[in-house]
């Protein structure tokens, strides 16, 4: 479609509850809240301007095997797109008070969520169906794990699971794939920290029934 002068444009990480440890259930979603409560360079009044002024939308979510981050904007804005992202992604804040206000916040969602027959009916059928591995254990994590969470916890969950082999940028819309490289490698190139990919849990044992 040439005549749209629109771009969309996300950062996509294997994160997500599969790659968390019993005690760290929860923590991928409480950390995709977390980036826009703030970086070193924005607050999250800032974050929020940063895009609405330019007409943009600035969105995220957490499934069991990954999370996105990702901004629709018009083409001429993609450069501010890549700079909104990628400064979500390379200097969190993980400010003490953030987190422990976070905390209520997806308490309440928690609480939201268990009155909602859908969502509980899906939660019964993965943990039994899965029993025993991480694809079985809540997106949003219980109120025991969100309660022990604490910044060191937050941040080297963070770093581990945040590096460049762990990461994949992808964009559609109204862009040349040469420009979108670049922009890739001028915002993101500043990863301070790099790792190997996270290794992948045990494949899920099914139920004989």
């Amino acid at each position: 479609m040439p005549h749209v002068r629109s771009v969309s444009v996300g950062a996509w990480i294997r994160s997500g509850s599969r790659l968390e440890e019993p005690a760290e259930n929860g923590i991928s979603h409480f950390i995709e809240h977390m980036l826009f409560k703030g970086t070193l360079r924005r607050s999250a009044e800032d974050i929020a301007r940063s895009v609405d002024s330019i007409g943009g939308n600035l969105d995220a979510f957490t499934s069991k095997e990954l999370v996105s981050f990702n901004a629709k904007v018009l083409d001429e804005h993609l450069p501010r797109a890549f700079d909104i992202l990628s400064d979500l992604m390379l200097n969190p804040a993980f400010r003490e008070q953030d987190i422990e206000k976070e905390k209520g916040v997806i308490l309440e969602e928690l609480k939201m969520e268990m009155d909602n027959p859908e969502y509980l009916v899906h939660e019964i059928f993965c943990s039994n169906f899965w029993k025993g591995h991480p694809l079985g254990k809540p997106i949003l994590g219980t109120r025991e794990t969100l309660g022990s969470f604490t910044r060191e916890m937050v941040n080297n969950y963070f770093r581990r699971i945040y590096v460049p082999s762990n990461i994949i940028i992808t964009a559609a819309g109204n862009l040349k794939h040469e420009g979108l490289i670049e922009l890739a490698r001028q915002y993101f190139e500043p990863l301070a920290w790099s790792g190997p990919m996270p290794p992948s849990p045990a494949p899920p044992r099914t139920p004989a029934w």
